[in-house]
C-alpha cells in the first residue's frame, strides 16, 4: 500500500511504535471496524504484538504529564492571555517543533516516534494550532481548516434544497427523531427539524461570509471569532453530523440496491453497532460530542459529507505506509484538501503555515 492509501481495518487502532503510551489518552482500543470486518469475511491485518512492560529506568525517563492533566487542559483550552479572554476552540499557533519539545520530553520509544513524526511534518508546515479535545475535535479541526481556506463556498452548500433536508428526511425516517443534540443544546425545547435547518443555514451563512473576505488575515480573524462563539460553533457541528447521516443514508440505500459504493461504506455497515443508518445514529453519531469522537471509518464518512479530502499525519504511524492517510482513498480531483495531525487516532490538531519551498 502506498502513501495515502486506505488503512486496512486491522491496522486502524493502536500505534506503530509498539509501546504502552505514557499518555493514556493515546492508547486506542481495537475498534468495531476491525471486528466487523473480520466477522464479515473481510481481510484484516493480524494481531499486533503487545509491547513489553517498561522497566523502572525507562519509566523514570518518561516525563510526560499525567493523562488527566492533559485531558483537563483540552477541556479548558483558553486564550493564553487569561481566563477573562474568550475561550478558543483552536489555540493560537506556535512553532511546531517547539510544541513537540513541550509535549514529548521523554526518551521512550513512543516519544522518539512522535518527535520523528513532528520533524517530518515540519518539513511541510512551520506551525501548529492545538484543538480543544471535547469529542468534537475531528469535526472542529476539519471544519476550521476548510473554512479558513481562501476558496469559494463548496457548491453543495449553496444548493437551495440543503435546508429542506431535515424535514424531508425526518418525515421519511421516523427514527431520526432519536437524534441527540449536543450538550450545549440539552434542555432546550426546540423542534428537531427546525434546529437542524437552523444549523445548516448558519453553516451556509458563515462559510459564505468568510469566503467574501479579501485577505487571508481578515478571514483568519473572522474564523477565530466564529470558533470562540460556542453556540454558533456547536450549531455547525450539528449541521455536519446531519450531513454525515444524510450521506450514510444515501450510501446504504445504494448498497441495498446493489449499486457500487465506496469500500469504506461496506465496512461502516459491517459493524455490529452500525448495520444500518439508524444504528449508526444511535450508537455512533449521537455519541459524538458526548462520550466519544469519530472512529477511523467515520473519517471517510465525514470527508464524503463535506466533500473535502482529509489528509492526516498519523504520528504514531511514523515510518509506515499509513503515516499519511487520506480520506477518502481516491478523492475527486476537484475536492479541496484539509490537513490534520493526529498523535493517537483520537485527537486532531491543525498544522498551519506551509513552508515556502514546499506545498501539499
Amino acid at each position: 500500500m502506498s502513501r495515502g492509501t486506505m488503512p486496512q481495518p486491522g491496522a486502524w487502532p493502536g500505534a506503530s511504535c509498539a509501546e504502552k503510551p505514557a499518555r493514556q489518552a493515546g492508547a486506542a482500543s481495537p475498534g468495531p471496524a476491525r471486528a466487523a470486518a473480520r466477522e464479515g469475511g473481510k481481510a484484516a491485518a493480524g494481531g499486533q504484538p503487545r509491547a513489553a512492560p517498561r522497566g523502572p529506568a525507562e519509566q523514570e525517563e518518561d516525563m510526560y504529564r499525567a493523562a488527566d492533566e492533559i485531558e483537563k487542559e483540552k477541556e479548558l483550552l483558553i486564550h493564553e492571555r487569561g481566563s477573562s479572554e474568550p475561550r478558543l476552540s483552536v489555540a493560537p499557533e506556535m512553532d511546531i517543533m517547539d510544541y513537540c519539545k513541550k509535549e514529548w520530553r521523554g526518551n521512550t520509544q513512543k516519544a522518539t516516534c512522535m518527535k520523528k513524526g513532528y520533524e517530518e511534518v515540519s518539513q511541510k508546515f512551520t506551525s501548529i494550532r492545538r484543538v480543544r479535545g471535547d469529542n468534537y475535535c475531528a469535526l472542529r479541526a476539519t471544519l476550521f481548516q476548510a473554512m479558513s481556506q481562501p476558496l469559494a463556498p463548496p457548491p453543495w452548500l449553496q444548493d437551495p434544497e440543503l435546508t429542506l433536508l431535515p424535514e424531508k428526511l425526518i418525515s421519511k425516517y421516523n427514527w431520526i427523531k432519536q437524534w441527540k443534540l449536543g450538550l450545549k443544546f440539552e434542555g432546550k425545547s426546540e423542534d428537531l427539524a427546525d434546529k437542524i435547518k437552523e444549523s445548516l443555514s448558519l453553516l451556509r451563512k458563515k462559510w459564505a461570509g468568510l469566503a467574501e473576505l479579501r485577505t487571508a488575515e481578515a478571514r483568519q480573524v473572522a474564523c477565530d471569532e466564529l470558533f470562540t462563539s460556542e453556540e454558533e460553533e456547536y450549531s455547525l457541528y450539528e449541521a455536519v453530523k446531519f450531513l454525515m447521516l444524510n450521506t450514510a443514508i444515501e450510501l446504504y440505500d445504494d448498497k441495498e440496491k446493489g449499486k457500487e459504493v465506496p469500500f469504506f461504506s461496506v465496512l461502516l455497515f459491517a459493524r455490529d453497532t452500525s448495520s444500518d443508518p439508524g444504528q449508526l445514529l444511535r450508537n455512533h453519531l449521537n455519541q459524538v460530542g458526548h462520550t466519544g469522537g469519530l472512529e477511523q471509518v467515520e473519517m471517510f464518512l465525514l470527508a464524503y459529507a463535506v466533500r473535502h479530502t482529509i489528509r492526516v499525519y498519523r504520528l504514531s504511524k511514523y515510518s509506515t505506509e499509513e503515516f499519511i492517510t487520506v480520506y477518502p482513498t481516491d478523492p475527486p480531483q476537484d475536492w479541496p484538501v484539509v490537513t490534520l495531525i493526529a498523535e493517537d487516532d483520537r485527537h486532531y490538531n491543525v498544522p498551519v503555515r506551509v513552508c515556502e519551498e514546499t506545498s501539499l
